[in-house]
């Protein structure tokens, strides 16, 4: 944690017209922890020291992807022409600029950064900003610049883990999440729109926001605080800048603008993930075995339960760590070595940061009696590879893999939804994404996300006629 001495000061007011602003000053004051000398002498807060001492951590990153160029002319490209047309193009049109011989167009993404780790050179991220690149360039506010190596991503919590290797780095040291409240005065920092660091400042409007996507891994810090374009994967820090979360999302109307309303990962579920991308490369996430929803009113008179919070436990996979432990259906789950679980959600947060083989307390309410039992933590990997090649639903499309073609079978789509809209309807097969060929939906799944800024070129068959869909 960075500590400070300084303390910000607030003189008596000068006259009574400014004792408004004197009163602003001063609950300012109580949150904030440093100020420089001439501000202090003057009565003004300032966070001028504190983000001097921590912008250095804050880090600009450019990726670049090339994309396939579709060729229109397969006889145009010199490597396929005869050698005797060839040499007379060669001879005839000097200038003749060959599409074979062309470099394929390169996209380039921006995006921020956070050191988070000096000695190392460990750099946190959103899995967005990097996803499908062939290079990473990160650029520190000393004008440094060089190409880093990706440890590991993560696209259920959109985060992502880089490393640099250079020589006097500034690293921000994570916040301890349990003391951060709403209310709180915060500090977002990035890049948007490419233009520079830039500080923004806010409060937390909320906590444990969820909700934007329901297949991910969801625990947001909302925030007033302006995040735009180009913020994405820099460092929402609290006063004294320690890193409260990972900017990573806003509600936007006015194609990527700030209107008050931003996400950040907060900085517990950052460290677990970062914690696992550098060690496998990935997140392995754990697998309790059970089926769970919240405990709303009317699941509590249904059941007659005593409590209005917790996960009731609906269904137990075979051969699982709850099925072993004793769990049975209806029991509510209500804590998690210690933690309370107040929702569905938060116990699959909980188990899915969790490693296969660990080993956790359960405690349940059954049958109006609290029981507490020891549950080991098995692998997620099988579940979710089955599912994944089972079923998958993308912009109100409904899809699987095409069971008698190459390709992805449109089972069904939701009137009215941005798949519909486009065009998109039950029985098209899918057999490309953005020019690219896919055969299976794990191939799908990583060309395309669920990301309603970026627009999706899709080729679908219908009636043995190609269409060309486009997706936002």
């Amino acid at each position: 944690m960075i500590k400070r001495n300084a303390i910000f000061q607030s003189s008596p007011p000068l006259v009574w017209g400014f004792g408004l602003a004197i009163l602003l000053a001063l609950a300012l004051a109580s949150q904030a922890r440093a100020a420089s000398d001439e501000a202090s002498a003057r009565g003004l807060p300032t966070l001028a020291p504190m983000l001097e001492e921590i912008s250095g951590a804050v880090v600009e990153i450019v990726t670049l992807r090339e994309v396939p160029a579709r060729r229109a002319f397969s006889f145009f490209d010199s490597d396929e022409l005869p050698e005797d047309v060839q040499r007379f193009l060669e001879d005839n049109l000097p200038g003749f600029d060959f599409p074979g011989n062309r470099r394929p167009p390169a996209m380039q993404g921006r995006g921020s950064g956070v050191i988070v780790d000096a000695e190392a050179g460990l750099v946190l991220t959103n899995h967005h900003v990097v996803r499908r690149a062939d290079s990473i360039t990160v650029r520190l506010t000393d004008g440094r610049s060089i190409e880093a190596d990706l440890l590991g991503s993560d696209s259920r919590t959109d985060l992502a883990l880089l490393r640099i290797e250079l020589d006097e780095l500034v690293a921000i040291d994570f916040a301890d999440i349990d003391t951060v409240r709403v209310g709180d005065y915060v500090v977002a920092l990035g890049n948007p729109f490419g233009i520079g660091l830039t500080a923004t400042t806010g409060i937390v409007s909320a906590l444990g926001r969820s909700g934007l996507n329901r297949n991910n891994y969801e625990d947001f810090i909302q925030t007033d605080a302006a995040i735009n374009v180009g913020n994405s994967g820099g460092a929402l820090v609290d006063l004294e800048g320690n890193l409260v979360g990972i900017n990573t999302a806003i509600m936007s109307r006015s194609g990527g603008g700030s209107n008050g309303i931003g996400f950040a990962v907060p900085a517990d579920m950052a460290q677990t993930v970062m914690e696992h991308l550098e060690r496998d490369g990935e997140v392995r996430r754990g697998l309790l075995g059970v089926s769970i929803a919240d405990v709303t009113p009317e699941v509590a008179a249904t059941l007659d339960l005593e409590t209005d919070s917790g996960a009731v436990v609906m269904a137990i996979s075979p051969d699982s760590g709850a099925e072993a432990a004793g769990i049975e259906v209806s029991d509510v789950i209500v804590e998690l070595d210690g933690e309370a679980i107040a929702s569905s959600r938060e116990l699959r947060n909980a188990v899915g940061l969790m490693r296969k083989g660990d080993e956790v307390q359960v405690a349940l309410l059954r049958d109006g009696r609290r029981l507490e039992l020891e549950a080991i933590i098995g692998g997620a990997a099988a579940a979710d590879d089955s599912r994944a090649s089972q079923y998958t639903s993308f912009r109100g499309a409904l899809l699987r893999d095409a069971s008698d073609a190459s390709g992805i079978a449109v089972i069904d789509v939701t009137e009215g939804s941005a798949a519909w809209s486009a065009g998109m309807r039950a029985d098209d097969l899918i057999i490309s994404v953005n020019r690219s060929a896919v055969e299976s939906l794990r191939e799908f799944n990583e060309l395309v996300e669920e990301d309603t800024d970026e627009l999706a070129a899709i080729t679908v068959l219908r009636d043995d006629r190609e269409m060309l869909l486009l997706l936002r």
